[in-house]
């Protein structure tokens, strides 16, 4: 029997946290969260991307690795469920999207060192929203380095997650994903879309035998 290790992903705006956090409430999970702010370097990278992606994807790699360790250690060896709002395979995602392609392979290569025996989780919770509805949810939580960021880089990083979301299930069919469009279920305002979720969740963990 596996514990349950849940992970709540997509695009900025989409409402990742949210929904961890009501998943890790509902069953009394614990709640992993994504170190966003505490980066030194991510207002300098959405005012020049080019010039700053490799120190704010060295960054974030570091720090979640060191998450992803404590995952292991403190949860899941313990039989203690776990539920995040990222997993570590996103940086990837943005890394390929910003840096060159020698900066890529250097940072593919540390990456691949040390996720190499980090747990992979047995859930995930894919949610994607067309760009007005994340540009609106940027907007109206505030934080100002992510008033820089264009339609433009989000749509390509929505693509890239899509993409990389279908690859993952390739790679890992014995993996469930559950996909949600935000455009389609607003889990945040309505307490009824968000009972949609969790009875599906609800339902994969039943029939994983968690």
């Amino acid at each position: 029997m596996s514990i349950p290790f849940i992970t709540v992903e997509g695009p900025i705006g989409v409402g990742k946290t949210s929904l961890a956090k009501a998943i890790a409430t509902k069953y009394q999970f614990e709640l992993l969260k994504e170190i966003v702010d505490e980066n030194p370097f991510l207002n300098k990278f959405y005012e020049d991307i080019a010039e700053w992606s490799f120190q704010t994807e060295m960054f974030f790699l570091c720090n979640r690795y060191k998450q992803l360790s404590d995952i292991e250690k403190k949860y899941i060896s313990k039989e203690n469920p776990v539920v995040a709002d990222y997993h570590i395979f996103k940086n990837l995602i943005f890394a390929k999207r910003t840096l060159s392609e020698i900066e890529y392979e250097k940072y593919e290569s540390i990456y691949q060192i040390l996720t190499k025996d980090m747990p992979v989780p047995n859930m995930v919770i894919y949610l994607d929203a067309s760009i007005d509805v994340l540009l609106a949810r940027i907007d109206k939580r505030g934080r100002d380095f992510e008033k820089k960021i264009s339609s433009e880089y989000l749509e390509q990083l929505s693509v890239d997650y899509r993409m990389f979301i279908d690859n993952f299930e390739k790679k890992h069919p014995e993996v469930p994903i559950l996909r949600f469009n935000g455009d389609e279920i607003d889990f945040v305002q309505n307490g009824q879309d968000l009972q949609i979720i969790l009875e599906k969740v609800d339902v994969t963990l039943h029939k994983g035998s968690y």
